[in-house]
């Protein structure tokens, strides 16, 4: 039993970090690869932290987002006047920036050795070890995050996301400034994305680089993808459906080698037809251009 609740619990993580892409490529139309990098540094923040300083894990998952926040502000400034493809490549460099940094900066991170012992959450004292413990608390995360994204997308704020996505050219001569809206929007996502890192680091209490690779950012793309973009509704299916199906590979008794490259054909394989059939995902607003 213990395992299905496993299973949710991550499901849970990749839909905070689904829904945290969706306002960004869904609602904003901005196509960004490097989505992980944030997740990195929400998640080695809150474990350096709680390791090193000995601080909660509930201060360091906030630092960590609020860090992860002000670097989507950072690396994305520069980007965010490219379009199309060019700001695609340049988001997938941020991916490669911060998986090159967690790698080779081994006097903080440990390098590809990771960081063992991250203590979990407690809670009025009570330490959380039960893995149910976590599954209500991944939930109410994803709560809180669906909730503050649909009052974000649904207000004014969001309209002019989704009028950014449709023609930015329009919302300049509205005398929008768009660059600010992306920027804004950016640091929104990445403020969730490493809520998701600090979560998952301290459920796991072991985090290496290999967590935050480039495929990790095409994995939670693919997500949102297949259950379709600019709707959060279908950032949280892509997300249950991408991580509860390949899991169901473990019962076929293949290695664990074999299975996990069956996964990354499996992921390819949907994407494919995807593309071809519906491009929009399975309930999606939005296709991909």
């Amino acid at each position: 039993m213990d395992y299905f609740i496993h299973v949710l619990v991550i499901v849970g993580i990749y839909a905070i970090l689904s829904m945290s892409l969706d306002i960004i490529v869904g609602y904003t139309g901005i196509p960004a690869l490097g989505h992980a990098a944030f997740s990195l540094i929400g998640a080695y923040t809150s474990a350096l932290l709680s390791l090193r300083l000995g601080l909660s894990p509930w201060i360091g998952m906030f630092a960590g987002a609020f860090l992860a926040s002000i670097a989507g502000a950072i690396f994305t400034y520069p980007a965010i006047r490219l379009k199309g493809d060019y700001l695609a490549l340049a988001t997938f460099g941020l991916g490669i920036i911060a998986y090159v940094i967690a790698k080779n900066w081994v006097s903080l991170t440990k390098g590809p050795m990771g960081l063992p012992g991250i203590p979990g959450f407690s809670l009025f004292g009570y330490e959380l070890k039960e893995v149910w413990q976590y599954l209500l608390l991944i939930l109410f995360f994803v709560a809180i995050t669906y909730i503050f994204l649909s009052l974000l997308v649904n207000r004014p704020f969001g309209r002019v996301l989704k009028g950014i996505r449709e023609d930015e050219i329009a919302i300049q001569a509205l005398g929008k400034d768009i660059s600010i809206f992306k920027l804004k929007v950016f640091m929104v996502g990445a403020f969730f994305a490493g809520i998701a890192g600090a979560l998952y680091a301290h459920y796991i209490t072991f985090i290496d680089p290999s967590s935050f690779t480039l495929m990790e950012s095409i994995t939670i793309l693919v997500m949102l993808i297949f259950g379709g973009m600019g709707t959060l509704k279908g950032a949280l299916l892509g997300a249950f459906l991408l991580v509860a199906i390949p899991e169901a590979l473990r019962f076929l008794g293949l290695p664990s080698s074999v299975a996990a490259q069956l996964r990354q054909m499996l992921y390819g394989f949907i994407l494919v037809i995807l593309m071809l059939y519906r491009p929009q995902g399975l309930i999606g607003q939005y296709k991909w251009r």
